[in-house]
């Protein structure tokens, strides 16, 4: 059976990586639900293709992936990974990297680009924060349930948490001594995030990424935000 919904290949650039060859969605007008598995997720038909494309923050994110060291002892989680870029520049780089994320359609995507560039199976989990973490897959919670060294995402500030369930989930599958990466597109959110991380015992670092414009490349306006916990 066809799927509901039209792909792309695209070449993808990473600064200080191997290009990578990305399965995505057509466009944002794609929607295929016909089971009802992406509302049960509490996903909308709007929000049906986000996971499923390339977005700015995420290559800031494989980026710095690409440049960061990799410790063979360090266990990795990248939430919301959508088409996981980070993830995949992690992966063949040698780190012990798992990609997780609510949609339902994420962990084929990510196997079908896996295959595409050559590279071996990596970990997916399913996973949610907040009210919606209790309607996983088949009725099933979140299936992230490790601690990890480092945990990384990319433009996942992009609702209102004024209980601080994002920042509650990643204490609880953080280690003790543990650092967070989120790349964040200036949105309004991120200020109240990180006074939640701050109450659960982080510090917090922001650093500007904004690049301009090239002939190549969109200008981008962002900042990447590194929490840290030392025991």
């Amino acid at each position: 059976m066809l799927p509901g919904y039209q792909t792309k290949q695209e070449h993808v650039a990473v600064a200080g990586a191997a290009h990578l060859h990305i399965r995505s969605l057509l466009d944002r007008n794609q929607f295929f639900d016909p089971a009802g598995d992406a509302e049960s997720l509490g996903i909308s038909s709007a929000a049906w293709p986000i996971f499923g494309l390339l977005w700015p923050s995420g290559s800031r994110l494989a980026e710095h992936m690409a440049l960061r060291p990799v410790d063979p002892t360090e266990h990795i989680l990248e939430i919301g990974c959508g088409l996981a870029l980070a993830s995949l520049v992690a992966h063949r780089r040698g780190a012990d990297i798992t990609a997780s994320d609510c949609h339902p359609l994420a962990a084929g995507f990510l196997v079908r680009n896996l295959r595409i560039n050559g590279l071996a199976p990596m970990p997916y989990l399913h996973n949610q924060w907040g009210a919606k973490a209790a309607a996983g897959p088949n009725g099933h919670a979140s299936t992230v349930q490790p601690r990890y060294e480092l945990i990384i995402g990319s433009d996942v500030l992009y609702e209102r948490d004024g209980k601080g369930d994002l920042a509650a989930f990643i204490a609880q599958h953080a280690s003790p001594v543990v650092e967070v990466c989120i790349v964040d597109p200036d949105r309004s959110n991120r200020s109240a995030f990180s006074q939640h991380m701050i109450a659960l015992g982080f510090s917090v670092q922001d650093d500007r990424l904004d690049r301009a414009a090239t002939a190549t490349a969109l200008a981008y306006k962002g900042r990447l935000m590194t929490y840290r916990r030392s025991g």
